[in-house]
Order: C-alpha cells, then sequence, then structure tokens
C-alpha cells in the first residue's frame, strides 16, 4: 500500500482534513501532510489547533509547502491518492490551469499526470461560475469533485455528525472500507 496525501488548503473547513487524518491514522494508514500558509490561519483560527498538532498524529508525516522537491510531487513515489481538503478556490483554479507553484498544487499535477486518484474537497459557496468551470474541467481529467456538502438523512446530532458524513464520503472514495457515518439503508421511512 503507497502513502495517502492529504493537502489542507485555506478554504473554510478545516475541521475536514483533521478529521480525515485522524482517521486515516486510526485505521493504519501513512499519510503526507502539506498545510498552505492560508491553511495555518484557519486551523488556528476555526480549530483552535496548531501544525503541531497534525505533526504528533501516528503515521503522519508533515512536508513544507514550499519544498517542491518533497516525496509527494515526485510521479515515481509509491504514492496512492491525494485529498485536497478543503480546497479552496484559488488552488481549485491553479490546478485547472496546471499551475504547479508549491507544493499541493504540484502534488495534486503530478497525481493527475500519473492517474493517481486525486479528490478534490471545495468549501465553497456560492460558486462563481469561474469554479463551476474549473471544478468541470477537473472532472473530466478524472479528479473526483468531493463538495463539503453533508447529507441530513442520518439525522446528525452534532457538527461532528456532519463533518463526519463527509469523511465517510472521501473514504469510500478512497476505497476504504469505513463506518464513520451512519448509511442509508433504505429502511429508513
Amino acid at each position: 500500500m503507497g502513502e495517502i496525501i492529504v493537502a489542507i488548503t485555506g478554504a473554510s473547513g478545516a475541521i475536514y482534513g483533521i478529521r480525515l487524518i485522524e482517521e486515516l491514522s486510526r485505521i493504519g494508514r501513512k499519510t503526507r501532510i502539506i498545510v498552505t500558509e492560508s491553511a495555518k490561519l484557519t486551523l488556528k483560527h476555526e480549530c483552535d489547533y496548531e501544525l503541531e498538532n497534525l505533526s504528533s498524529i501516528k503515521g503522519v508525516i508533515l512536508e513544507d509547502n514550499s519544498d517542491i522537491a518533497a516525496k509527494s510531487a515526485s510521479g515515481s513515489a509509491k504514492i496512492d491518492a491525494m485529498v485536497i481538503v478543503p480546497c479552496s478556490g484559488t488552488t481549485l483554479g491553479k490546478l485547472a490551469a496546471g499551475i504547479g507553484d508549491n507544493l499541493v498544487t504540484r502534488s495534486a499535477v503530478v497525481s493527475m499526470k500519473e492517474r493517481r486518484k486525486l479528490i478534490i474537497v471545495p468549501r465553497e459557496t456560492p460558486l462563481a461560475t469561474a469554479h463551476i468551470e474549473n471544478m468541470l474541467k477537473l472532472s473530466s481529467w478524472d479528479t473526483v469533485i468531493l463538495p463539503a456538502s453533508p447529507g441530513f438523512y442520518n439525522i446528525p446530532k452534532s457538527i461532528d455528525d456532519l463533518v463526519d458524513f463527509i469523511i465517510s464520503r472521501i473514504l469510500d472514495q478512497l476505497g476504504i472500507d469505513n463506518n464513520v457515518s451512519k448509511r442509508w439503508t433504505g429502511e429508513e421511512l
């Protein structure tokens, strides 16, 4: 099994990135983490979370977003997939233009060229036409666009329930069996 890259960009919703990293650690998946400068601010503001907290999670390797020579940017590295969660509109636009000017965007472009699973979790709302066009372009290149739009059929009781709904969907897309969130059975009504 190769590693999974998780990138956290500056869009609101840093909790999604943290929860995904925690769940990947819990199931024993080795994870490379990249955090943008804006994401450091969002982690602190939204979650009261410091970068050191991420590096202390078991199985996590923290990479510097300015280091485009890091393992995550290599086409020959044993990387299974990359998830950008949350994905800012700026990162989305750079990827749609093929711009790899930092480790997050470089790793994502490498993932696309290597035909690795790339999952982008946009958290913007409302969406500008540019966002929609960029998502369409990336989707046509086999990128999974998984908006942070939680379902409510599982009758969530907390913010954690809403977050875990999205984490479960990301894990599903990664092919990782999970029970992070309650699933629809068809017998609810």
